[in-house]
């Protein structure tokens, strides 16, 4: 039981340390982050970029992203939050004003984290450079969601683990339906 009880204290510590960071990029640039990537304004402004500015391949890039979001939004927020009732950081961990804005939901695991990472590693299997320059606002976005008190560092980590696995089993899918169908 020790195990669990230091992965608690860390996940208190590392969010306590995150949240007091006081560098010009966590105060200005992470709420910015966080405002584009609300309802996933962000990805989706991506998407279309590369729908109207890219080829096939870039199309094909922002379809298999936004399906990859989609289904990460829907584990994270729609299953995992109600099968596992965890509180947000407590208020006196966040030093800042921001702890005040923060969902009434289950804080584990971080949807937006799903989201974000979902759709990079989806665009970057079909297109590498696109997903290359998604990887910094995806990880900003995770730090985000600590720094403003709304998740700590595993709900963000279990998040992104189910971004990776959408995206993975998104690129599965169209084969195994062959298979099945043929």
């Amino acid at each position: 039981m020790s195990g669990l009880a230091d992965l608690k204290e860390g996940d208190r510590r590392l969010t306590r340390r995150m949240a007091h960071s006081t560098s010009p990029l966590a105060r200005q640039v992470l709420p910015a982050v966080e405002s584009a990537a609300e309802r996933t304004k962000l990805w989706w402004a991506v998407a279309a970029t590369m729908a109207i500015t890219g080829g096939y391949r870039e199309r094909k890039a922002a379809i298999a992203g936004l399906a990859s979001m989609g289904v990460a939004e829907l584990v994270s927020n729609a299953v995992c939050k109600q099968l596992y009732e965890r509180r947000r950081p407590p208020k006196e961990l966040i030093p800042h004003e921001d702890v005040h804005d923060r969902p009434d939901s289950s804080s584990f695991p971080s949807g937006h984290t799903a989201a974000a990472v979902g759709f990079t590693a989806a665009v970057l299997i079909t297109s590498p450079g696109w997903g290359a320059a998604c990887v910094v606002p995806a990880v900003a976005v995770a730090a985000e969601r600590v720094h403003s008190g709304a998740h700590y560092p595993s709900d963000v980590a279990a998040g992104a683990l189910i971004g990776l696995a959408s995206a993975r089993l998104l690129r599965r899918v169209p084969g195994l339906l062959l298979r099945r169908l043929l």
